[in-house]
């Protein structure tokens, strides 16, 4: 009697897209991320995120975390334009900012109802967060493929 053995999905590291003007955040997260076993990829701005994301094959980003305030085209113009071309990467972002306080920010992160770190953040708290993220996915997609 021969057994039916499920297919084993190859593991592969997750990959996270950041999107922040700041080189130096982008390094530190990038260096912190990779020694960990994810893959990152970064964008300077949002102009040059955007084009990357329409490009992207879905399901290439787990986490795509993106600054709210950037040169050529904020976080929240970013967020708008992935809802009208691209909703699935929608519920992937993640937003990091140091303007939490103004009422724009404020009313627009409510509205978006995604996760925010807050600008100075400890590398382990965004180790926490996007893990927190990829469990949110993993559940998603399992409910998914019981529906």
């Amino acid at each position: 009697m021969q057994s039916q053995q499920q297919p084993v999905r190859e593991a592969r590291p997750s990959h996270l897209f950041v999107i922040d003007d700041e080189p130096s955040i982008r390094t530190a997260i990038s260096r912190f991320l990779t020694r960990r076993g994810w893959m990152v990829e970064e964008a300077e701005d949002g102009r040059v995120a955007l084009e990357v994301l329409l490009r992207s094959e879905p399901g290439r980003y787990d986490v795509v975390m993106c600054d709210l305030r950037m040169p050529h085209l904020s976080g929240v113009e970013l967020y708008r334009a992935l809802l009208g071309k691209r909703p699935d990467l929608v519920n992937r972002l993640l937003f990091s900012t140091g303007d939490v306080v103004s009422s724009d920010a404020a009313s627009f992160l409510a509205e978006s109802g995604r996760p925010v770190i807050e600008k100075p953040f400890e590398l382990a708290r965004l180790e926490e967060l996007l893990t927190r993220i990829l469990r949110e996915h993993e559940t998603r997609a399992k409910t998914a493929d019981t529906a």
